[in-house]
């Protein structure tokens, strides 16, 4: 089965070079694409079996072994964040498909759409299975530059802007955790991840603090935690809905996955989670509140994206097995229902010609099928129960308790505030989109549009385009997968709970890398 682990490297990387190839076939891009992605979807479900039921996998690239060569680590967390993410990319993929197949190649060049989209499938998997922070630096670097491509797509004004705020910030936490790298292996000598857990005792503390603050700084960027979340709105909304999609469900949670590897293999037990704490609680509130201050739908799901990352820090700062494991889930919960309003989204543009909630009304009359796309994932985000975002915030809450801190309750009080206020957004496009008559549209007056401004730039609604079956059927995919995120809650939650006990410290996670647990080569020399 380790066979398996490059393989979900490979199979994207080798899907990109073959559709690149087929540059002038657009067919041929497409159906080498499905079939790269539903081989991911496989083999990561395969590994996630295998890493539940019998341990996980290691592979010594080369054969070179730890620490000299590069190890490629798949425990329950990198398995588990291997099939959401391919689940992820099968959807959206096919959601592109469809707008491509009706707009022609005005928002998605298929030319080289699919490489740059395989490329960074590519990237997002070398992010979860990299066993040394430089080659989790490879996956990051994979990940901007198709990104970037990605998010210029078009080549209008407003998403050449978005892309160079985008690029620029990406930049320079690229070059906090590069100058990361190089202080750690000053420090100790090694990148690997295991040996760094080992040798990191021996070094002084307000040196670690240093390195532990550099790391934190540049995931907290690539994650979007406050107050480093400023270019998260501006950024994703001016993307294709395919893009937006993609890069809300698993741009940020690469992030927060490299985030959880540092606090609980190089950093347990950190004295800086009071600060993540408190860090989670901002990014929380004021997520949300710049959420329920959007009238155009994109952006407010953007702030609302900034908001729930505040939930997963929190279960990380916790510094518990329980709130790792709740973490764990929400991550998962997070990545399908974020993705999933997005699409929705897409739909809503498509069939009102705009996002903005001003100009938009009667569309339950127009679309019930779009209304229902979107209605079940927003009451899912907004946590009411017994969907999975009540199900992973309840967890979170739990940890919470256990831990019994003036601040950890501030924070369950903070959270449960945020569910209400996200829920209040959501349905408040609900009823201005959906429920209000079209009619009404113009001159309507409401409390709910007091203290609301439109996004950037030009908001007049476009010409309305029909909406192909496969973009609606990706959509009403991805909202049957967030439902049975609620239905095998029981299953997930246990992967989760296994996976957060083998991360309560790190010595579980260096006897994979190195069996004896010891350092194979000794310490650092003085």
């Amino acid at each position: 089965m380790t066979a398996l682990v490059p393989l979900i490297v490979l199979v994207p990387l080798i899907g990109a070079g073959s559709a690149l190839a087929l540059g002038k076939r657009p067919r041929a891009q497409r159906l080498v694409a499905i079939v790269a992605l539903s081989a991911m979807v496989a083999i990561g479900s395969v590994l996630l079996f295998v890493a539940d039921t019998q341990g996980a996998l290691v592979v010594e690239v080369g054969g070179w072994a730890a620490p000299f060569g590069i190890v490629l680590v798949v425990d329950r967390l990198s398995a588990l964040m291997i099939v959401v993410s391919a689940i992820v990319l099968l959807a959206v993929l096919v959601f592109s498909i469809g707008q491509g197949l009706a707009d022609g190649d005005d928002e998605t060049p298929v030319s080289i759409y699919y490489p740059t989209y395989m490329i960074l499938a590519a990237g997002v998997m070398t992010a979860f299975v990299a066993g040394d922070l430089f080659n989790l630096y490879v996956g990051f670097e994979i990940l901007l530059v198709s990104s970037y491509v990605l998010i210029t797509l078009g080549g209008t004004e407003a998403r050449i802007r978005a892309g160079v705020t985008y690029i620029v910030v990406s930049l320079v936490s690229s070059m906090i955790f590069l100058a990361s790298i190089a202080m750690i292996y000053a420090a100790v000598g090694t990148v690997n991840i295991a040996q760094i857990s080992i040798r990191m005792a021996d070094i002084p503390v307000d040196v670690q603090i240093v390195l532990h603050v550099m790391l934190l700084i540049g995931f907290g960027i690539k994650a979007a935690v406050f107050p480093l979340s400023f270019w998260l709105p501006d950024s994703y909304p001016t993307a294709p809905a395919p893009v937006t999609a993609v890069f809300a469900g698993l741009l940020t949670k690469v992030g927060v996955y490299a985030i959880i590897r540092t606090e609980t293999v190089i950093f347990p037990g950190s004295e800086l989670n009071p600060a993540l704490l408190v860090v989670a609680l901002l990014t929380m509130v004021i997520g949300v509140l710049g959420a329920v201050a959007q009238a155009d739908i994109k952006r407010m799901l953007s702030f609302t994206l900034v908001s729930h990352i505040g939930y997963m820090i929190l279960g990380v700062a916790l510094g518990s097995a329980i709130g790792t494991a709740a973490a764990i889930y929400y991550i998962v919960h997070h990545i399908i229902v974020q993705a999933t309003l997005f699409l929705a989204a897409g739909l809503i543009e498509r069939q009102g010609g705009t996002t903005s909630i001003t100009k938009l009304g009667g569309l339950l009359k127009a679309s019930p099928v779009i209304a229902l796309l979107f209605f079940i994932p927003a009451l899912n985000l907004g946590g009411i129960p017994p969907f999975s975002g009540f199900l992973g915030k309840l967890a979170l809450f739990q940890a919470s308790a256990e831990l019994g801190t003036p601040l950890a309750w501030t924070l369950i009080g903070a959270g449960a505030l945020v569910s209400l206020l996200t829920l209040y957004a959501l349905m408040r496009v609900w009823n201005l989109a959906f429920w209000r008559p079209a009619a009404d549209v113009e001159g309507y007056e409401s409390p709910m549009l007091d203290n609301v401004r439109e996004a950037p730039g030009d908001t007049a609604v476009k010409t309305t385009r029909s909406i192909p079956r496969l973009m609606t059927g990706a959509t009403a995919g991805m909202v049957i997968v967030s439902v049975a995120l609620t239905v095998f809650a029981g299953p997930l939650y246990g992967i989760s709970t296994r996976a957060g006990e083998n991360l309560e410290g790190p010595s579980q996670y260096v006897r994979l890398v190195f069996p004896t647990g010891e350092d194979p080569v000794g310490g650092v020399d003085d």
